[in-house]
């Protein structure tokens, strides 16, 4: 299954429609965003192509309404700490990423936000991936569940 990774949307609407039109054509089955939506109508943005969303909140998202909605129209989410499994594989998704919380390490793969560029390293056996941020353009991953692997597109 492909999974299409995004964050730091920071409210950059056109952007995010242009990358999830682009997902949807590659045939991504759902959605992960790592944080900072920024705003509601982001959010439902992404809603209208109609495809499961996982989240978790980032140090931009203080709309109460955003952080309401996610919690009750997300496939899955968690404020801080995202858990998830495909195919087998434990995967966590936060925000920000401190590579000093150990329980992270307990993870297949890790993906994360909030530093803007992407980003890919592996730190204890753990996989740490960051797609880049939306605000500043075309920039995402797609996680393909089966053989674990991550294309990154930048534009």
């Amino acid at each position: 299954m492909k999974i299409l990774i995004i964050s730091d949307s920071h409210g950059h609407i056109a952007n995010l429609k242009q990358v999830l039109e682009i997902g949807k054509k590659a045939g991504v089955k759902a959605i992960i965003h790592c944080g900072d939506w920024d705003n509601l109508e982001s959010f439902r943005a992404a809603q209208t192509f109609e495809l499961p969303i996982y989240s978790v909140l980032g140090n931009a998202d203080i709309d109460s309404n955003l952080e309401e909605a996610l919690r009750f129209e997300c496939k899955k989410y968690d404020s801080y700490l995202l858990e998830l499994e495909f195919e087998g594989k434990k995967i966590a998704v936060v925000h920000r990423a401190d590579l000093k919380n150990e329980k992270l390490y307990g993870y297949k793969i890790v993906f994360s936000g909030h530093y803007h560029p992407k980003e890919e390293k592996i730190v204890n056996w753990t996989k740490f991936v960051r797609p880049g941020a939306l605000i500043n353009g075309i920039n995402f991953a797609v996680y393909e569940t089966v053989s674990g692997t991550i294309e990154f597109v930048n534009e």
